[in-house]
């Protein structure tokens, strides 16, 4: 299904470009209307990241929600799983945070969440978005129905103890040097009070939010400034996240980096063994490495994939009854524990396979040894019309491609959802016919989106 406003992970765009006050305040009147259930008052809260524009769109959504009736409470920086679990725990009507996840300070996102504390449908986003473009003037509250806001305390000790929970009540972290890089982002207060409230000593990075250095050289998505403090501190471990902490990647106590994949193993084996899985194996997109569906057939376990992104393997989990899955970017998904991606929550359960098994983290985390794996991103000017990847040229390049390969790897052509950029992938066991693979698919798709 194809949206007008709605990508992959809510709605997101430069912030004033595409999430202006207007779409701000159009949204907040929009989802209130649709989740104004029942005759209580009803209520929405509302977190958010660290970057700059989140004041306005936050100030924003305030007029659209209380327009229409809702009470607003804001909680202020948290991150995204956070503001889903206190979605359902304080009984909110939706739940809203505002954030672009992984993009630059200049970007900015809203994402949904219903009173289960679960992403929207696709339908139900479907219908937040007619609203928006209908005429809303008249269907305002009175005057007398107005909605109220105000800013709630303690919530950031309410997910600490959240956090904590996930873990047996007798696990220490304990002798543990943890260096934590919480992206300038969402994280930037709880994560490391966390781990010190768990015993472990902390070194923090990326905890001095400015409003613009949001992922800035740090994060997930930039983990060399992870790497070089694990290195310098002779830390046991190294724990990225991204900007509002629904994803995350971990460095061993040699600053190697460990992707996604292989933390998905190290906790479905761990999980198997302890009988804590709830169906034999989980749920995974089509980036994940054929390594680790290789390693998981190994030990008895399946690996189910689905398309990009993490409400799509939440989808596939609750309705095949798998509770892990993940994407090796990072967002992992526990569903014994959180509604959506939880980078902390998943960080907490590879160190207590550490602390379990007595071993370094390099040999805990290396279950399997990845196929060669290339990825070439192809960025395009988008008047959201234009589909280069259904281009003559660009398919024909494909067939040419899957043919090079013979059968001896995969192929993955795919527009991103959250911005104009095409991403091809190719994995095999021959890393130079992979890359020749990927390049011809990629000088395809310069040839047919030049100018």
């Amino acid at each position: 299904m194809t949206h007008k406003y709605f990508g992959t992970d809510g709605i997101r765009g430069r912030a004033n470009g595409v999430i202006t006050p207007d779409l701000a305040l159009r949204v907040g009147q929009a989802t209130g209307l649709l989740f104004h259930r029942g005759e209580h008052r009803n209520r929405v809260v509302i977190g958010k990241d660290t970057r700059l524009s989140g004041y306005m769109i936050e100030t924003a959504l305030v007029a659209g929600f209380t327009s229409v009736g809702l009470d607003v409470l804001l909680l202020g920086p948290m991150p995204t799983p956070a503001v889903a679990m206190l979605t359902r725990s304080m009984r909110a009507d939706v739940g809203v945070m505002i954030s672009a996840s992984h993009n630059a300070y200049a970007d900015n996102g809203i994402k949904l969440f219903g009173p289960d504390g679960y992403k929207l449908s696709d339908e139900t986003e479907e219908e937040i978005e007619q609203l928006i473009d209908s005429d809303l003037a008249k269907k305002l509250a009175k005057s007398a129905a107005l909605g109220r806001a105000k800013r709630i305390e303690g919530v950031h000790d309410r997910y600490i103890e959240f956090a904590k929970r996930t873990l047996p009540r007798t696990l220490s972290l304990e002798g543990l040097r943890v260096v934590v890089d919480c992206a300038n982002g969402a994280a930037y207060k709880v994560v490391p009070e966390a781990l010190w409230e768990l015993g472990a000593e902390v070194i923090s990075i990326g905890v001095e939010p400015d409003g613009f250095n949001i992922n800035r050289d740090c994060g997930s998505t930039a983990p060399n400034a992870l790497m070089a403090k694990v290195r310098e501190m002779r830390a046991d471990v190294g724990i990225a996240l991204d900007g509002d902490a629904d994803r995350v990647v971990m460095v061993d106590e040699r600053g190697h980096l460990i992707d996604g994949d292989q933390l998905l193993a190290v906790i479905a084996e761990s999980w198997n063994e302890d009988g804590r899985l709830a169906q034999p194996g989980l749920v995974a997109t089509i980036m994940s490495n054929l390594g680790l569906e290789r390693h998981l057939k190994s030990v008895g376990l399946s690996l189910v994939r689905t398309p990009v992104g993490d409400r799509y393997v939440l989808e596939e989990m609750r309705a095949r009854g798998h509770n892990l899955g993940g994407e090796p970017s990072g967002h992992i998904i526990l569903s014994d524990y959180a509604t959506t991606g939880d980078g902390f929550v998943a960080a907490l359960q590879v160190l207590a396979v550490v602390k379990k098994l007595g071993q370094r983290v390099s040999e805990v985390c290396h279950r399997f040894d990845p196929l060669p794996q290339v990825t070439k991103n192809v960025r395009y000017r988008s008047n959201g019309k234009d589909k280069p990847t259904e281009h003559a040229k660009v398919r024909d390049a494909i067939a040419d491609a899957e043919q090079r390969l013979n059968g001896q790897g995969r192929l993955i052509v795919r527009p991103s959802g959250t911005e104009p950029v095409i991403r091809v992938t190719g994995e095999g066991d021959d890393p130079e016919l992979v890359e020749a693979a990927v390049d011809e698919i990629v000088e395809a798709l310069h040839d047919v989106t030049a100018g």
